[in-house]
C-alpha cells in the first residue's frame, strides 16, 4: 500500500479526524443488523469472519502509528498483534488464515472495546500533539489507515454474502427493495482514438502504490461497450452451450470449470423455470436488466470470445474513464447488489481486463511493512476496474487498481465488452 501525496493532505487535524470517524462509523454501521453467531462466520479461507474485519483494520492503526509513533502508549492486548495481523511479514507472526473463524474469543464485545482503546489513543494523540512524528507523516498514514479500511469494508459485504450464502434459509442481510421492471437496454459503443496516452495516479490525492508511476502508454483506436454484461446477455450464452463449448475456453478455465461444475454464475440455481440468485436481499429473481455479477475472469473470457469481443485492457479502461464522472451505484446506496440503473463506467460491478497485475515501470513498494500490502502479490492475478455496489464510493479513482485470481467469483466481478475499431 502507499500513501496519501502530502502535499494533498486533509487542511487540517480536525478534517482528518472527521474523515477518521467517518470511515471507523461506516465499517460499524455495517456490523450493526448483524448477531453475535453472525460476526464469527467464515465460510472460506478467501475469506474472513466480519469480527476480524473489525479487529484487524484497527490493528493496522495500532501496528504502523500508536505503537512505532505515539510514545507510552500500551496495547488493550498484546496477543491481539498475532490474531489480527493479515499478511505482513515484517509485523511478526500472524494465526493462520484459513483458522480466523475458530476465533470465537476474544469476543464481539472484546473487539468492540478494542476499537474504541486504538480511536481514544488516535484522537489524543492528535489533539494534544503527542506523536513522534512530522504532522505530514502522520497525516499520510492516518489517510492510508482510513482507505485500508474502507476496503475491507467491502471485504466484509462479500465475504458475509458468501457466509449467509450456505444458510438454507437463505436470510436477507438488508431490506429487500422493490424490484425494478426493465427492458434489457440495447448495448452501445464508444470509440477512442487512442495514440500515446498516459495512465497512472497523477500525484493529487490519494492511491496505493501499485497505481504508479503514471507513465506512457500507446493504445489503437477502440471501442467500449457503454454498460456490462447483463443477465440477460449471460442467459443467452448459457443457453447457447457456451458452458459446454471448450473451444471458448482458455484451457486452465476449461480445467477449473470441469473441477467445480460449473454451468452459471455463482449464486444462481433454477427454481420453476425461472433463474434465481441469492443476494444480501435474500433469494430474488435474476434481473435480466441487471449486470451480471459472480463470475470469474475465465467465465468472462469464454463470454467475450462467444460474443465475438474481448476484454478491454486496463490502460484502454483507464484512459477512458479519466475524464469521466464517478457515478453509480455504489456500497452508500445499501443496495448491496448490482442495479444496471443507468449505462456508465463505473459502480454495480468490478470489470475484468485483459491485463495481469504487473508493476509498472519504475514502480518500488514503500519500506517496511506497508510495502507488503500489494507488491508481492503482482503474480497470478488479473486487474479488475470500475468499482462496484460493495466498493466505498470514496475509494474511486481513474487509476484504481483491483485484482483477484482468474478462477474467483465471490467478489462483486462482472464485465465490460471491448472491439478494435
Amino acid at each position: 500500500m502507499t500513501y496519501v501525496d502530502e502535499r494533498n493532505a486533509p487542511s487540517s487535524d480536525t478534517d482528518l479526524l472527521d474523515f477518521f470517524y467517518d470511515t471507523r462509523t461506516q465499517t460499524e454501521s455495517l456490523t450493526a443488523p448483524l448477531s453475535d453467531e453472525d460476526m464469527g462466520l467464515q465460510s472460506m479461507e478467501d475469506a474472513s469472519p466480519p469480527k476480524w474485519h473489525l479487529a484487524h483494520t484497527t490493528w493496522f492503526f495500532e501496528e504502523f502509528i500508536l505503537k512505532p509513533h505515539l510514545p507510552g502508549y500500551t496495547p488493550r492486548d498484546e496477543r491481539f498483534a498475532v490474531l489480527f495481523n493479515s499478511y505482513y511479514v515484517q509485523a511478526g507472526p500472524r494465526h493462520t488464515r484459513s483458522k480466523r473463524g475458530l476465533l470465537s474469543r476474544p469476543s464481539v464485545t472484546e473487539v468492540t472495546s478494542y476499537r474504541a482503546h486504538v480511536e481514544d489513543a488516535l484522537r489524543e494523540g492528535m489533539i494534544y500533539d503527542k506523536f513522534a512524528l512530522e504532522p505530514e507523516h502522520l497525516d499520510a498514514l492516518i489517510t492510508l489507515g482510513c482507505h485500508h479500511e474502507m476496503q475491507h469494508q467491502e471485504l466484509l459485504v462479500t465475504d458475509l454474502l458468501h457466509a449467509l450464502s450456505h444458510n438454507p434459509l437463505l436470510p436477507a442481510y438488508t431490506t429487500p427493495q422493490p424490484e425494478a421492471v426493465q427492458s434489457i437496454p440495447d448495448r452501445g459503443w464508444t470509440r477512442y482514438a487512442g495514440g500515446l496516452l498516459e495512465i497512472g495516479h497523477d500525484g493529487n490525492g490519494f492511491a496505493y502504490d501499485c497505481e504508479g508511476p503514471r507513465h506512457k502508454v500507446w493504445l489503437e483506436p477502440y471501442r467500449l461497450a457503454d454498460r456490462p454484461v447483463t443477465n440477460g446477455e449471460w442467459i443467452a450464452f448459457m443457453e447457447d452451450g457456451g458452458y459446454d463449448n471448450q473451444t471458448l475456453w482458455l484451457m486452465e478455465g476449461w480445467a477449473v470449470r470441469e473441477q467445480n461444475d460449473w454451468d452459471s454464475p455463482l449464486y444462481w440455481w433454477r427454481q420453476d423455470g425461472q433463474w434465481w440468485a441469492y443476494t444480501l436481499q435474500g433469494p430474488r429473481p435474476v434481473d435480466l436488466a441487471a449486470p451480471v455479477v459472480h463470475v470469474s475472469y475465465y467465465e468472462a473470457d469464454a463470454f467475450a470470445r462467444w460474443a465475438g469481443h474481448r476484454l478491454p485492457t486496463e490502460a484502454e479502461w483507464e484512459a477512458a474513464a479519466q475524464h469521466t464522472e464517478i457515478a453509480g451505484n455504489f456500497l452508500e446506496s445499501g443496495a448491496f447488489m448490482p442495479l444496471g440503473r443507468e449505462a456508465g463506467l463505473w459502480g454495480d460491478v468490478w470489470q475484468w481486463t485483459s491485463s495481469a497485475f504487473s508493476p509498472y515501470p519504475g514502480f518500488k513498494p514503500p519500506e517496511g511493512a506497508i510495502g507488503e500490502y500489494n507488491g508481492k502479490f503482482m503474480v497470478n492475478q488479473m486487474v479488475l476496474r470500475g468499482g462496484s455496489c460493495a466498493t466505498p464510493r470514496l475509494q474511486m479513482r481513474s487509476s484504481y487498481r483491483t485484482f483477484f485470481y482468474p478462477h474467483q467469483r465471490w467478489q462483486m466481478l462482472g464485465l465490460r465488452l471491448a472491439a478494435d475499431q
